[in-house]
């Protein structure tokens, strides 16, 4: 048994295995906002003059209109979301901290941090990169779901939603400055004087005034058509996450970094004219009003001055046009911050504008997380297309010296119209799989588990994923000789951590089984597994989608998973096999007596699905790379585990040396051990961490981890 478990590892790939699933939680009825016939649900902050939250109010403290309309308070409850303070990720032996896959009532904050990097210049992405790195080190805590999203990018590994710092850091090292995106190299654009100026200043008395002017129209036109081409590209990947988000639970933020945008476009004569971003917008505060989505802006600008630069070149020196260019500035400046305002105050967040510490920013944000939620009952008006296209809100607290946040309002459509109307929309079948394998949230019609692990052989590096999929959750149907079939499609791809496409499958299958080979399959489910190589070292995403044709139901998941440098000759672990076992099977399979029970089991499955009964066995699996041979080219290797359970260390095994059994590769060392779930451990996640430690390498390069995350039941 253990010499065939051994064997398994080589052919299943053995390989290192970072895990960061995003869960996707049902929202509970308690604590969303909603826009129905029945229910008009809002979430509402009241601030004193300090900032601070005020939580005393009663129901009678708040009165809400709605059109002017004073409405009846039909429910009311306080939302508290302060937090305790998260543990350092690391211990006193340097080893991480292994983070596991958040369940839906473990989330206490959702938060989108997004980079809107089309926008940011040079010195506001080094601003924001620096104030990222400070969040994820010092300002998130445990239960927060969070992303670094972005908006100049793909749908790529580092572009989802996790609670895995790693992750996050590794999406931190992409914020950049953007040269294909409309910054400059600091707030402001240096003054230049246009081509027909410069004629005139070397001389060329041939250039009228009135060339000049209608050439700085046409210059200032095709401003404006950038600078909306890029706003657009940003409000729409704002659209796209908030949109994404209406399924994620409780309150929802988005901080948003960005040099700001200008609502309006300006001529040549200093006037403002509507441009279709103010459309973009409202369509964008409507979708994250009915999402309970709060943004709060961040003017990565920090405290700018719009004097002039030795950048600055003017065609007039004189003291008018030296102050009308200042006065430009002062407009741009102001124009650009308005775009932020009116997105936050809108949603019910507040802007963060002429601040140089983005880090105080961000924890001046996280403290406002605790709201009230007040609900009202809508009059027959409200959803009338014929009286109104937009419904106002106004709330008000009547205490003196307070602050009220809110949502401003919401178009005159209800949540379950809009639901109808995208139903009514046909979408191909490539679509529906294609939108599920690209969309940053998982779909559950089906459900999936998914595993990725890194192996590496003689050919080179490589993943391998292992889907296991619930085949209750798929629609067979019946055959005339009385089997039974499913089909279903499958789409699989990773991404770099550039947003792009490395290699992707897609194919389509059909499952065709037997009574008792049907009873099996609603059992236990059945593994999906595919094989990606890997050529280059990175940060990675493998996310794969699967369609049942009968019933159009979706399931998908990704995994994040860092892909070593094996050539550096570096100490590095792979992934992690499991095997689950009968105590009685372990018993028999540990003796010298002949096995007179069936010692079957499915480390396929046991390693997808990750999910064992208390009072049995766990055996684990893996290779060790890269390690160091003495004098007698043998390594001296030592493996401790340990236990997390909510993240709190419940047990920590002692060092003990790593028994290296009869194989020739001793750069691919196999090992295995095993772990008794007593009867007496609680039910619930837990994560299975190894740590390897080379003894004959040098201190810094000594140790290396991997972890599991596994659950218990009963």
């Amino acid at each position: 048994m253990k010499k065939f478990f051994t064997s398994l590892v080589f052919t299943l790939f053995c390989s290192i295995f970072i895990y960061a699933q995003t869960p996707t939680p049902t929202p509970s009825d308690d604590d969303v906002v909603k826009i129905s016939t029945d229910l008009i649900q809002l979430d509402v902050t009241v601030t004193d003059k300090k900032g601070n939250v005020v939580k005393d109010l009663k129901r009678e403290d708040f009165e809400i209109f709605e059109n002017g309309k004073l409405q009846d308070i039909s429910n009311f409850s306080f939302i508290s979301n302060q937090q305790t303070k998260t543990q350092n990720s690391t211990d006193k032996t340097n080893v991480p901290k292994p983070v596991g896959e958040l369940r839906a009532e473990q989330i206490r904050r959702t938060i989108a941090l997004v980079v809107d990097d089309l926008s940011l210049s040079f010195e506001s992405a080094f601003r924001v990169r620096r104030a990222l790195k400070k969040f994820v080190d010092e300002q998130m805590q445990e239960g927060d779901l969070v992303a670094i999203i972005r908006t100049g990018a793909g749908i790529g590994a580092l572009q989802q939603f996790t609670s895995d710092k790693r992750i996050l850091y590794a999406a931190i090292e992409r914020v950049k400055f953007n040269p294909l995106g409309r910054g400059n190299i600091s707030a402001f654009a240096p003054i230049e004087p246009t081509p027909l100026e410069l004629q005139a200043m070397a001389g060329d008395d041939g250039i009228t005034e009135e060339q000049i002017s209608e050439e700085k129209e046409r210059l200032q036109r095709e401003s404006n058509t950038r600078s909306d081409r890029f706003t657009s590209g940003t409000l729409g990947a704002l659209q796209y996450i908030v949109g994404g988000m209406k399924n994620l639970t409780g309150r929802k933020s988005v901080i948003l970094f960005s040099d700001g945008f200008e609502m309006f476009s300006r001529t040549q004569n200093d006037t403002r004219e509507a441009s279709i971003i103010l459309d973009f917008l409202r369509r964008l505060i409507d979708t994250a009003n009915r999402a309970s989505v709060v943004f709060y802006t961040v003017d990565a600008r920090g405290l700018v001055t719009t004097n002039l630069n030795a950048q600055d070149v003017l065609a007039d020196n004189s003291g008018e046009s030296l102050q009308t260019k200042i006065s430009e500035r002062s407009a741009e400046l102001f124009d650009t911050q308005q775009g932020l305002v009116h997105l936050a105050t809108q949603t019910g967040g507040f802007p963060i504008l002429n601040n140089n510490d983005l880090n105080n920013a961000t924890a001046k944000i996280l403290e406002d997380q605790s709201y009230y939620l007040i609900g009202y009952q809508p009059d027959t008006d409200t959803f009338d297309a014929t009286k109104r296209r937009f419904n106002k809100l106004d709330i008000k607290v009547k205490r003196e010296g307070v602050n009220v946040r809110y949502r401003s309002g919401f178009f005159n459509v209800n949540d379950d119209q809009i639901a109808k109307t995208d139903a009514t929309i046909k979408k191909t079948p490539a679509q529906q799989i294609t939108e599920a394998l690209v969309s940053p949230f998982a779909k559950n019609e089906i459900n999936v588990r998914l595993n990725t692990l890194f192996g590496n052989n003689a050919n080179g590096s490589f993943v391998r994923s292992l889907l296991h999929v619930n085949a209750q959750d798929l629609k067979f149907t019946d055959e005339a000789d009385g089997k039974k079939k499913a089909s279903f499609d499958v789409l699989a791809a990773s991404f770099g951590d550039n947003g792009q496409i490395i290699d992707q499958i897609a194919k389509t299958y059909t499952m065709t089984v037997n009574a008792d080979g049907y009873k099996q399959v609603m059992r236990d489910g059945f593994v999906y597994y595919f094989t990606l190589p890997i050529k280059k070292a990175g940060a990675y995403q493998l996310r794969i989608a699967i369609r049942d044709a009968q019933s159009e139901k979706l399931g998908s998941a990704s995994q994040f998973i860092e892909v070593p440098n094996i050539k550096k000759d570096k100490l590095n672990i792979s992934g992690i096999v499991l095997e689950n076992l009968t105590r009685q099977q372990w018993e028999v399979a540990n003796s010298n007596t002949t096995p007179t029970i069936d010692l079957t089991t499915n480390p396929m499955s046991d390693t997808s699905l990750r999910k064992f009964k208390r009072g049995t066995i766990l055996r684990y699996a893996y290779e060790i790379y890269n390690p160091k041979l003495d004098a007698a080219k043998k390594p001296n290797l030592t493996i401790q585990i340990r236990i997390f359970q909510d993240g709190k260390l419940v047990l920590e095994g002692n060092k003990k040396p790593i028994e290296v059994l009869e194989q020739t590769d001793l750069e691919r060392i196999k090992s295995i051990g095993a772990l008794s779930l007593g009867g007496e451990m609680p039910t619930g996640d837990y994560i299975l961490q190894i740590i390897i430690t080379d003894n004959l390498a040098k201190q810094k390069s000594q140790t290396t981890s991997q972890f599991v995350q596994f659950e218990l039941v009963e």
